[in-house]
């Protein structure tokens, strides 16, 4: 075990908390959140051509990656469509309001894709579920 160990573990349990946050948010309306429903309705409103059909797979690909990231489990595999949510949403929200945060740009969502393009690279790591069954 070494310290690019523990880095690997840091990356995925913080992006693998935030993204079953936002999916628990998404799917079943927790913290604040839409619910699918609710989610639904928002991208309808953006235009999006069945909204209820891409509500429920931007909803629980952030869930289960987020938890796949938490664990270790099939890292990389889970980064990739986490990876085109996040790219859709920079597309269809935040690029045109420009780079900075402050005004809903795409600086968060760079941050999050910086780190997802890494561990598709690095994979899970030695603190997880895949090296505990020797995959």
């Amino acid at each position: 075990m070494n310290s690019m160990d523990w880095g690997i573990l840091i990356l995925r349990l913080g992006l693998g908390i935030m993204f079953t946050a936002h999916g628990l948010q998404m799917v079943f309306g927790l913290y604040k959140g839409p619910g699918v429903g609710g989610f639904s309705k928002m991208l309808g409103g953006m235009g999006f051509i069945q909204p209820l059909f891409w509500s429920i797979l931007a909803s629980y690909t952030c869930l289960i990656g987020g938890l796949c990231l938490i664990l270790g489990l099939i890292t990389r595999i889970a980064c990739v469509p986490l990876i085109i949510f996040m790219l859709v949403a920079v597309a269809t929200v935040h690029l045109s309001k420009g780079f900075f945060i402050t005004n809903g740009g795409w600086e968060y969502n760079f941050v999050i894709l910086c780190g997802l393009i890494s561990l598709l690279f690095m994979g899970s790591g030695k603190f997880s579920i895949t090296k505990l069954f020797g995959a």
